[in-house]
């Protein structure tokens, strides 16, 4: 698959996964303000009718004693009419309001000594209407005018005394508003009311309230109550018709409202979190499909560079091995030498190549043991620059060693610490500058606990992010149009590991054009 292809899928992948998420995200942020909205509705609601409530209830509590004590101080239900009607007057409370009403009944009629009625029984009449049916009997004019004679003196006096009554009520209301505030409302009525009103609107979260006067002094309040938290409370006006001192205001929290809320949406959370799983694990398969990738074509490198590695050498060994059968040629002693020795010689160096990557299966199975023993490294160092000094002098290089050590001894396997050694430096000649002659050195120095070695050059240098990638198995650092550099890709991860198992460390530091620097740190156990 072209890496194109796979970035145009892993768009359109991240963009879908991206939108689904924000639109789940902002649908449950939807429904909570929702729910949150409503919440408040059914609340504000519900404290509306409990102020309306209470201001009844006052209404009809001082109206009713004042009344009683009006009828205590007068005959106020037995005012007599002028020898035909008794009358009654009283005030109502029905369907929250007051309503006066005034009843005129006639007086019992003498019984007739001929057994007939001289007209119907005059019904009662019911003020404010003041309707007087007309009288059934056509001979009882005398009646009908005495009838609405009276109904019209009764309209008068209830006219009359109809400002009187408004005053009286006036007055009952302004003096019940000028109480206090704990005389005017009930904390027991105050706390039915709310738990009604707040079931009635479906509401059944447990609460806190307050009672405060307009100025917030506090009157009643329940026990959980936070004053601190007043933003979060919902307020209420009692007695709002009154004077701002004489009014109330009811504050209601609910410490549990922010977990309804959640809870509400709470449906929808194994979805978002099935989603951003969803999402990791696309993450992780892209990440483990480039991986792949990338591994791919490190492999097809490696086969590649293989094949021209092993290319050479079998060629020339093709070719000697020709030379030697051919028949016409004159075979002397130092011909011979010559084509046996470049037999060898190439067949050492196919030996070698196959042994790097046998070296590197063993040590990712983890079957190859390390054969370690008390060794003097500057000595393993000085013999590898001894050997490999003919092959740097041979293009015009030199190395200069400098051996600072006061305790040279670590804990080293011989065969596989000389290769690192030799890696390294073979490395500083592949990556030589062409222009400048080869120049390398060789240090070693004490840490505390430690044997340090550097190995450094003046060569091409590796680029910054190059640099992050050099002990990576197959990883080569591209050289631009230079040919003549061969390799597997597996020099310094084969020394990476090595260096791992003698539980040392490796470094490398480089500037691009200003050449490479390889530090390795080894314990010692001087016991």
């Amino acid at each position: 698959m072209k890496k194109s292809i796979v970035w145009i899928l892993s768009a359109v992948m991240c963009v879908s996964f991206i939108f689904l998420l924000s639109l789940q995200i902002s649908f449950m942020k939807e429904t909570s303000d929702t729910r949150r909205k409503q919440f408040d509705e059914s609340v504000k609601r519900s404290l509306y009718e409990v102020a309306h409530q209470i201001e009844l209830a006052e209404a009809k509590r001082y109206l009713e004693e004042d009344i009683q004590e009006m009828e205590r101080n007068s005959n106020f239900n037995n005012l007599p009419v002028d020898g035909f009607f008794s009358q009654t007057q009283s005030f109502v409370f029905q369907n929250g309001s007051f309503t006066f009403s005034q009843s005129i009944q006639p007086p019992a009629q003498p019984s007739n000594p001929s057994g007939q009625s001289s007209g119907s029984s005059v019904p009662s009449y019911t003020m404010p209407s003041l309707q007087v049916p007309r009288p059934q009997t056509d001979n009882s004019n005398e009646l009908s005018e005495r009838s609405r004679a009276l109904q019209q003196r009764q309209l008068e006096h209830y006219l009359a005394n109809k400002s009187l009554v408004d005053e009286v009520i006036y007055n009952m209301l302004n003096t019940s508003s000028s109480r206090s505030l704990p005389q005017r409302v009930s904390k027991t009525f105050l706390e039915h009311t709310l738990f009604d009103e707040f079931d009635n609107n479906g509401i059944d979260l447990p609460f806190n309230y307050v009672l405060t006067t307009n100025t917030g002094r506090v009157i009643y309040a329940s026990k959980d109550y936070n004053t601190k938290n007043i933003e979060d409370s919902y307020p209420q006006v009692v007695f709002r018709n009154d004077s701002p001192n004489r009014m109330g205001v009811i504050r209601v929290q609910f410490p549990t409202l922010d977990d309804y809320i959640d809870k509400s949406v709470g449906f929808m959370l194994p979805s978002l979190i099935f989603i951003a799983i969803l999402m990791i694990t696309f993450a992780f398969t892209l990440f483990l499909i480039m991986r792949q990738r990338k591994i791919t074509e490190m492999k097809n490198d490696f086969v590649n560079n293989m094949t021209h590695e092993f290319k050479t050498p079998i060629s020339t060994i093709s070719l000697a091995a020709q030379m030697l059968n051919d028949q016409s040629l004159n075979k002397t002693p130092q011909l011979l030498k010559h084509y046996s020795g470049v037999i060898n010689d190439e067949t050492k160096r196919l030996r070698f190549q196959v042994e790097k990557v046998l070296q590197m299966s063993m040590f990712e199975r983890q079957s190859n043991t390390m054969k370690l023993k008390e060794m003097d490294v500057d000595e393993l160092i000085y013999g590898v620059i001894n050997t490999f000094k003919l092959k740097v002098e041979n293009i015009g290089g030199t190395i200069d060693a400098q051996f600072e050590t006061e305790d040279p001894f670590a804990m080293a396997d011989d065969m596989h610490f000389t290769n690192v050694i030799f890696n390294l430096m073979d490395n500083a000649v592949k990556y030589k500058r062409a222009d400048v002659p080869l120049h390398l050195e060789v240090r070693t120095w004490n840490e505390p606990g430690k044997l340090m070695i550097s190995i450094a050059d003046n060569g091409i240098g590796i680029k910054k992010d190059d640099l992050k990638k050099i002990f990576d198995k197959f990883y080569r650092v591209h050289t631009g149009n230079r040919h003549d550099v061969k390799g597997f890709g597996l020099g310094l991860a084969y020394v990476k590991q090595v260096i791992t198992n003698h539980k040392g460390t490796i470094k490398a530091e480089s500037e691009l054009g200003n050449g490479t620097k390889f530090i390795i740190s080894l314990p010692q156990n001087n016991e």
